[in-house]
């Protein structure tokens, strides 16, 4: 499994290169069930992640080779409709295989997710918009079961605005016949590069990005090529790391627009931040401020920054607030960051953060992806040796970021066990 040891200290300087977004990556890998013809795409990143959902497609029935960041989608035999527990258990994406089985093979059977241990997160919505379209569903075993001899279009109103709920209504309307409307519909940006690969795969889909998307149905999709976008969890972490080391990092392959309310935060919290193109650069000469964040959908403050906001607030000169309004189980860092001394009480979904003047290393645990990524963090600028267990959720989620934090300058390495 491994571990990472870090000694704090050291200023982070230099450029970086942001991969490819992993919330984009995965979606996209699974649309390309909805044709029989072959797809590629560039600019994934090699992550546990994006492997296991490309064996899961093998296991469909798809023929994939993945080379470096490129990844070759071919047509295999038959699509089969059965999503195993030991490969859906690892993620909760793979749920996304749902809709495009069900409008491919008639019938699908998948596994009740899994993934990071940050909150129930019910796939309720993902159900109920399949099942206005047509569908019928029943749950055995563990198993989701859903058949359809014919789905229509229809409008869908969600309660919340599920990403995955989203991108699963978004792939399966694609090929249902007549139109689809989602009211509060999810609008981050991955949700956007999603719609741009089905339309390049010849969908008909309009109002990506905004609350109200319009999906009308064809009836066969096409092969074609798709470029990921960079990602902006991976670039806010790396902003942040800039910030707290008090370093200087310029990163590059960045889509500045995707980060708007973090930049903002970034500036009123002392950085100074320079957007130029598809770079970003980041540095302070100023004493760090507090500054309060509230989770939200896009494009408010992101719940996947909000682990890694909490440990540059731990340094701070004063009390900030932390409220988490998207998962109820996402402050499971708090205890690993009081490990390293750092002061924070926690009231329901709000964590009260009072800075100190330094923390020290410690063996810590990572509890989840976003966690593990808060320690990192932490430990960059822990006074001592800090020792991180249980990586494999940070193996999950960010390509190479031991070897591209070193390169910045910092004094981390990973030990196999």
């Amino acid at each position: 499994m491994g571990r990472v040891v870090i000694h704090g200290g050291e200023r982070l300087s230099g450029e970086v290169e942001i991969s490819g977004s992993k919330n984009a990556s995965l979606p996209c890998i699974i649309a390309t069930l909805l044709t029989d013809e072959p797809c590629v795409l560039y600019n994934v990143p090699q992550l546990e992640d994006v492997k296991t959902i490309c064996s899961l497609l093998k296991v469909l029935g798809k023929k994939i080779e993945f080379k470096k960041n490129t990844i070759f989608v071919k047509p295999g035999d038959d699509l089969h409709p059965f999503a195993p527990y030991e490969l859906v258990s690892k993620m909760r994406a793979s749920m996304l295989v749902m809709g495009p089985l069900l409008i491919r093979t008639k019938r699908a059977k998948v596994s009740l997710p899994g993934g990071c241990a940050i909150g129930s997160r019910p796939i309720n919505l993902h159900l109920q918009g399949l099942t206005q379209l047509g569908a019928d569903i029943s749950l055995e075993e563990g198993y989701v079961i859903l058949t359809a001899d014919k789905l229509s279009g229809t409008k869908i109103v969600f309660d919340f605005p599920s990403v995955g709920a989203t991108e699963n209504l978004l792939m399966v309307a694609s090929l249902t016949e007549g139109k689809t409307v989602i009211e509060n519909a999810a609008c981050e940006p991955e949700i956007v590069d999603l719609v741009n690969f089905l339309n390049q795969m010849g969908a008909r889909i309009k109002g990506a990005g905004t609350r109200t998307v319009e999906i009308f149905g064809v009836s066969k999709l096409q092969g074609t090529e798709h470029t990921v976008i960079p990602d902006r969890i991976e670039t806010g972490t790396f902003l942040l790391a800039g910030l707290i080391t008090g370093g200087k990092i310029i990163l590059r392959k960045v889509i500045p627009e995707h980060l708007e309310v973090i930049l903002a935060k970034l500036s009123e919290a002392g950085a100074k931040i320079k957007p130029n193109g598809q770079s970003i650069s980041i540095s302070s000469d100023k004493e760090l401020k507090p500054i309060d964040i509230e989770t939200l959908p896009y494009p408010g403050f992101p719940t996947d920054m909000q682990a890694q906001w909490m440990a540059l607030m731990s340094v701070a000169k004063g009390k900030s607030v932390i409220r988490e309004t998207i998962f109820e189980n996402r402050f499971l860092h708090v205890g690993e960051l009081q490990r390293m001394g750092a002061k924070i009480e926690v009231k329901g979904n709000t964590a009260i953060v009072e800075g100190v003047k330094h923390l020290s290393g410690a063996p810590v645990k990572a509890t989840d992806l976003r966690a593990s990524a808060a320690l990192l963090l932490a430990g960059l600028i822990a006074e001592g040796k800090t020792e991180i267990n249980e990586i494999y959720h940070l193996e999950r989620g960010y390509e190479n970021i031991i070897s591209k934090l070193r390169n910045l300058g910092a004094r981390i390495r990973k030990i196999k066990n």
